[in-house]
């Protein structure tokens, strides 16, 4: 039975090692932990006391069993063996925030023989290290791993950063990129682009942030290319980002389009680069949605971010029966915005043919929701006020809008249930009206 749960951990060694995904930080803890509590926990016989055994030097899964066991002695000296197993290298990295100090010492010395001594190979390393590094990094001892990761990144070869960059690991990714940001290793072309296609808001914000800040250098490309790609942008961070630097860039006046831009930021921000050069938005607002057809979707919006309510609520009035759908949607928005919504006027858009409308109906009307049946406008039923109870607690409520039906018997409840509600003292509850 014993040989037979050690093979298990060497079988499941195995699979770490082989089938595992490159880099994948919590399958290296797992393990570590699992090999641990097998051999504490498993029924296995007592760990010997020295490492190796005589039978020559270990295997691949053994020395792995070695560098997890609960043996701190063991764990020690298996690290010896460490350093020519590249494959076990991760868990090197873990034994770096070991809770006994001698195994922390060694383990470190060795991370840093594989990463920066002579005749290490860090470019083929870093990519399966670095997620594990930063995976312990929030353990009790692990901050030696990540600042010798961070010395490497900052003053080894670009190669190492650019490897990193192309992590599936998120939090090793954002390291890169911030290290690389500032290194100044990449170019303001390459930041612009990284600020559009990547999937992480972190790293978007931060190239987003480098570009900007390129902005009138020496060169001047940051103004250029970069700036109109950030302009481009799917995402409305990134635009209202290529927004604001387009004043630093001395080209204020490109920041008009956007005030009618579908992101509230993006417009914010457009607003906000005009007053720095002494245009008042408010004018333009008002001559666009003075434009009949030619008005873009979104300007009823910004109107009512910088407007009046007295001057301009009529306006956004005639824009709830416009035949487009998101001129509809966003005068509902602005009316909501300027505090000028009319629950009786505004209530028949919840029957709109576009979704984008009652939507926005929905939202303007939320704070009457009380003054309305509940057919008129839906809402949770978590939040929805029961129905006033008459009689008994049991007597089924009137139908959702209308009154009690005429001529239909409410059930009466059952004698036991309406003594034991007064016996515990609830009947007063139930019945007080809501």
């Amino acid at each position: 039975m014993h040989t037979s749960a050690f093979d298990e951990i060497l079988h499941r060694v195995a699979q770490v090692l082989a089938g595992g995904e490159e880099g994948d930080a919590d399958a290296w803890t797992a393990l570590d932990e699992d090999i641990r509590r097998a051999l504490r926990y498993g029924g296995l016989p007592a760990a010997p006391t020295r490492f190796p055994d005589g039978t020559g030097r270990p295997g691949v899964e053994r020395l792995a069993v070695a560098l997890c066991g609960p043996d701190g002695r063991i764990r020690e000296a298996a690290l010896a063996y460490a350093r020519d197993t590249p494959a076990l290298l991760p868990l090197v990295v873990i034994r770096c925030a070991d809770w006994a100090g001698p195994v922390r010492e060694r383990a470190r010395a060795v991370l840093r023989a594989e990463l920066s001594g002579p005749g290490s190979r860090p470019f083929e390393t870093l990519g399966a290290l670095a997620p594990v590094v930063l995976r312990v990094a929030g353990r009790r001892h692990g901050d030696a791993a990540r600042e010798l990761l961070v010395q490497v990144l900052r003053e080894g070869p670009e190669a190492g950063v650019t490897v990193l960059r192309a992590s599936r690991d998120r939090r090793v990714r954002r390291l890169a990129h911030r290290i690389a940001v500032d290194r100044g290793l990449l170019s303001p072309a390459q930041l612009a682009a990284t600020a559009v296609a990547d999937p992480d808001v972190v790293v978007q914000d931060l190239c987003a942030d480098a570009v900007l800040a390129a902005v009138g250098a020496d060169d001047g490309t940051a103004g250029g290319a970069p700036l109109t790609r950030l302009l481009d942008a799917r995402q409305g961070r990134i635009r209202a980002a290529g927004v604001t630097g387009l004043r630093k860039a001395g080209r204020a006046e490109e920041a008009e389009p956007f005030l009618y831009d579908r992101s509230a930021l993006v417009r914010a921000c457009a607003r906000w680069v005009l007053r720095q050069t002494g245009t008042e938005p408010l004018p333009l607002y008002r001559a666009a949605c003075a434009a009949g057809d030619g008005m873009p979707d979104h300007a009823p919006t910004g109107l009512a971010e910088c407007g009046d309510r007295a001057t301009d609520a009529p306006v956004l009035w005639e824009f709830t029966g416009d035949e487009r759908p998101r001129v509809r949607a966003a005068a509902v928005a602005g009316l909501r915005v300027l505090d000028a919504v009319r629950p009786g006027r505004l209530a028949p858009l919840l029957d709109d043919s576009s979704p984008r409308v009652v939507r926005e109906t929905r939202k303007a009307l939320r704070p009457w929701a009380d003054h309305f049946p509940v057919a008129g406008l839906p809402r949770p039923a978590a939040v929805a006020p029961s129905p006033r109870v008459e009689g008994d607690a049991t007597t089924p409520p009137p139908e959702a809008g209308g009154a009690p039906r005429s001529g239909t018997a409410a059930p009466e409840a059952p004698r036991a249930r309406g003594r034991m509600r007064r016996m515990l003292g609830f009947r007063g509850v139930l019945h007080r009206p809501r």
